[in-house]
């Protein structure tokens, strides 16, 4: 609560009598153990956020990851609520925008995720080598490309 006019200040935790679960509100009844509840939840949120920005690039569920990080955070910080609103909310502009496009603009954006998908892995490729993971073919045709030559 802000001492003057009353209101909480915007970047503390949740209201505990805004919990619906009694494991959380006896939690933030204890000041101790909800400062190490809340850096639980910031330390799990950020490896959360952190593994689904490192997918991005990845095919897969990268983005997800990230909103679950999101939602993970928001579950304790009243900004990290603000952050997942906005970014759902221009998830469903972007999603509202691209529904009503042609199959080639559609076509065009799938292309244009490829092309930064496959840019972010040459870039990669070329900081740290090949994996040995990759198959043997794959790896041949990637040594033909610039810089990545043995």
């Amino acid at each position: 609560m802000n001492g003057t006019t009353g209101e909480r200040d915007p970047r503390t935790t949740r209201a505990a009598e805004d919990d619906d679960w009694a494991w959380r509100r006896r939690i933030r009844s204890n000041p101790t153990w909800h400062r190490i509840y809340r850096i639980v939840v910031g330390v799990v949120g950020l490896l959360i956020v952190a593994g689904g920005l490192a997918l991005v690039p990845l095919p897969g569920p990268g983005w997800v990851i990230v909103f679950v990080g999101l939602a993970v955070w928001a579950s304790e910080f009243e900004w990290a609520q603000r952050l997942l609103h906005f970014a759902r909310e221009r998830l469903r502009m972007w999603s509202e925008w691209l529904k009503p496009r042609p199959w080639w603009v559609k076509g065009l954006v799938g292309l244009g995720t490829v092309v930064l998908v496959g840019a972010v892995f040459y870039l990669l490729f070329l900081v740290s080598g090949v994996p040995g993971l990759v198959p043997d073919q794959a790896a041949a045709w990637l040594a033909r490309l610039p810089g990545l030559d043995g």
